[in-house]
């Protein structure tokens, strides 16, 4: 499968009034840009083929696909990238002209798992468990729950230069201050993977996404690095890609840290100023603090 990682355009610039006291000046401000993506699925049943359409989530356009391989993914859909045919943009005949629907085309003799769907997929940037029926709905099931973890001992220190790499890195970031961002780092701290979006939900589905693509799942021999705070759903998509490490730079909340402890995973908050908060730590990782 070959999959199409070209970018849209993921800031803009519009001019706006500035109000400082009693004076008013006139600047060119710059955006992220927010749109809505629509995810489809096609697969044939009983011999008839099928088309649904799963989601419909506001993104930052930009690795697209990427978000929707990490959604089906995390959501539990699909197992592996080899459930996957095709994925692609569908091309709109509209005067905006936006590519804002992808299709998923699963293979001959796969039948999606659309037990999760009993709940309407319109997710918000702000809230990535909108809509959802019952807490039951949106506990997947890892496919590597039970697969071997390494046992890792990281210095402290490492952790404390994370959040500075990650900002670094945050081109979108840097210009328009309004992007969550989800980074995939090595043990020894090196930057491998950053996805930014509106949505800090859709940043981890875009980086899951790109590395299911790659193949290089289960990320149980890398750190999580979340720009912001760590939420049941993001602690859950990490648990769904084997992620065994994950920071947050915010706070995690009460649910987030129940689930990083029945999943096994190491969870820290508050990363910043040479400090951190250890919520759970699993016992395949020994953090070194002296």
């Amino acid at each position: 499968m070959e999959i199409d990682h070209k970018e849209l355009v993921s800031i803009r610039q519009v001019n706006i009034q500035s109000v400082n006291k009693n004076e008013t000046s006139t600047f060119l401000d710059t955006l992220s840009v927010e749109e809505p993506l629509e995810i489809r699925i096609s697969y044939v049943s009983d011999d008839i083929k099928i088309q649904k359409n799963i989601s419909v989530t506001m993104r930052t356009p930009g690795n697209d696909i990427d978000l929707a391989l990490g959604f089906l993914f995390t959501e539990g859909i699909i197992s592996s990238l080899d459930n996957v045919l095709d994925a692609y943009a569908v091309k709109m005949n509209c005067l905006s002209e936006k590519q804002n629907i992808v299709q998923v085309d699963l293979r001959e003799n796969f039948i999606p798992n659309l037990m999760q769907t009993d709940r309407n997929f319109y997710t918000t940037s702000s809230c990535g468990v909108c809509g959802k029926s019952s807490i039951q709905s949106i506990k997947t099931v890892s496919p590597f729950i039970n697969s071997t973890r390494p046992k890792v001992k990281i210095d402290a220190s490492v952790f404390y230069q994370l959040p500075e790499k990650l900002r670094s890195a945050q081109s979108d970031f840097n210009s328009t201050g309004g992007l969550h961002a989800s980074g995939l780092f090595t043990l020894q701290g090196d930057l491998l993977l950053l996805t930014e979006d509106v949505g800090r939900h859709n940043a981890l589905d875009k980086l899951i996404g790109k590395s299911l693509a790659k193949r290089s799942l289960p990320l149980n021999e890398q750190i999580l690095l979340l720009s912001g705070r760590a939420s049941f759903e993001l602690i859950q998509k990490a648990a769904m890609a084997g992620i065994s490490i994950v920071v947050a730079i915010g706070a995690p909340s009460s649910l987030a840290v129940e689930l990083a402890a029945e999943c096994n995973i190491t969870l820290l908050g508050f990363l910043r100023d040479n400090r951190f908060n250890i919520y759970h730590a699993s016992d395949q990782t020994l953090i070194v603090t002296a």
